[in-house]
């Protein structure tokens, strides 16, 4: 469903602030699969994922989503293959429109734009069913403005809308730091469900060691713009902290240095 072949990105190319940001990184993602992406300060993982949302283009290499090359396609074309939510609460809905709004925009992208009512009785009901599985009472407040609602309740609201299409590919960059540990694991179990209900292939993006370890079918540790660290299946499900601390230690010869993750 995602193949990044040999990609590489270099800001500042030339000058004394260069950074390769991306070294040649390989990765593919087979239908289904649920990565965590985890890494030290400048490791590259939300620059990975802005590479493939097409945020800029790559220097070299090539990627290619469901069998379609997209390495030259712009964000705003490339954004019909993509669900994606964003570390912060306030990136992912229009605060000024209403929850069944929001989500009624979120419905139509990529559909041809017509002269019909915004949003009809059947719809109406659709939103009030998908917004109850939340657990979050938001079924009952589909006029209320979605500036109104908590960091929390806006990031499960932007990952229903993230996930309403069925994108080929759900891309979440750290999409629970900005909330409390409560709130997030919240999200989080949110999260798991959406993408196993819906058989979504998802790239996630944390800096909580616990959280990559717990969530999704497969694990890859990220360092100086490649990956170095690959693990899945039983590997996965009995992998501790600590050990995953070594695999770093052991493939990149450094210790591993983000106190964030570690504290976490």
């Amino acid at each position: 469903m995602l193949e990044i072949i040999n990609v590489t990105k270099v800001f500042s190319p030339g000058t004394i602030n260069e950074k390769v940001a991306l070294n040649g990184l390989d990765l593919k993602l087979e239908n289904g699969d649920f990565v965590t992406v985890i890494g030290g300060n400048g490791a590259g993982k939300s620059t990975m994922l802005n590479a493939v949302a097409g945020v800029w283009k790559v220097d070299a290499g090539s990627i290619l989503i469901d069998g379609i090359d997209v390495t030259n396609v712009p964000e705003h074309k490339r954004a019909k293959y993509l669900g994606r939510v964003f570390q912060d609460p306030l990136k992912g809905t229009a605060a000024d429109m209403q929850i069944e709004e929001n989500l009624a925009l979120a419905n139509r992208r990529g559909k041809r734009r017509t002269l019909k009512p915004g949003i009809n009785s059947a719809e109406r009901g659709q939103y009030k069913e998908l917004l109850s599985e939340l657990g979050l009472g938001l079924e009952d407040r589909l006029s209320e403005k979605v500036g109104l609602l908590s960091g929390g309740q806006r990031q499960a609201l932007t990952l229903l809308m993230a996930a309403l299409q069925s994108p080929k590919l759900l891309l979440l960059d750290e999409h629970t730091a900005a909330l409390d540990p409560k709130t997030a694991a919240k999200v989080l179990q949110i999260t798991d469900r959406i993408v196993s209900e819906n058989h979504l292939t998802t790239l996630m993006v944390t800096h909580n060691m616990r959280d990559a370890i717990e969530h999704g079918n497969r694990l890859v540790m990220m360092h100086e713009g490649r990956i170095i660290v690959d693990v899945k299946g039983e590997e996965k499900k009995s992998l501790t902290i600590e050990h995953l601390l070594d695999m770093f230690t052991k493939a990149s010869g450094n210790e591993f240095a983000n106190d964030r993750a570690l504290l976490s």
